[in-house]
């Protein structure tokens, strides 16, 4: 059966690394929001652009690309800040391909361990910023978290244990 997995959190928090390793262990593709963003900005798409129209850019694009891998019978990762609103559309999206669903949140209990894990952290993604904890800090406020059914791992869990338990949780076994 497919599933749709989506991770959210704060920046800093670990999506993107557990996100990618349970994706290479399930063989599912993982689609991160940054990257897409990343690969626009060379183009002057996002220039000018006002908050909410990019934040609805950025959610139809993940979700298209969620769509189509559902199409095809396949499975997908999602990597994104996302509220119940949204992660309620990609269920909804799951569940017209008769996949399941599955929302991961990714959080650090230690804010000292988040702000340095935030800053010392180099990405790479070609075209795209690393983001400081004034960003955080607004995030925080814009998405407070997801209230709805789902997973919370702890980025001061080692990253094994985490991965382990969210493979554990979506039927992906070694």
């Amino acid at each position: 059966m497919s599933r749709v997995v989506v991770f959210t959190g704060l920046p800093g928090t670990g999506k993107s690394t557990v996100a990618e390793e349970v994706g290479r262990r399930a063989g599912v593709p993982v689609f991160a929001g940054d990257w897409l963003l990343g690969a626009m900005v060379p183009h002057g798409v996002l220039t000018g652009v006002e908050r909410p129209r990019l934040l609805a850019m950025f959610y139809d694009l993940l979700g298209t690309l969620v769509t189509r891998q559902l199409m095809l019978g396949q499975s997908a990762i999602v990597d994104a800040v996302v509220d119940d609103v949204q992660a309620e559309r990609w269920e909804r999206t799951a569940g017209r391909y008769g996949a399941e669903f599955r929302l991961i949140e990714c959080v650090c209990s230690d804010e000292v361990v988040h702000r340095e894990r935030l800053e010392g952290r180099r990405r790479g993604i070609p075209g795209w910023h690393e983001v400081g904890w004034n960003h955080v800090e607004r995030m925080r406020v814009e998405f407070p978290g997801v209230t709805r059914e789902h997973l919370t791992i702890d980025a001061m869990d080692p990253l094994a244990a985490n991965v382990e338990s969210v493979c554990r949780s979506i039927g992906v076994l070694e």
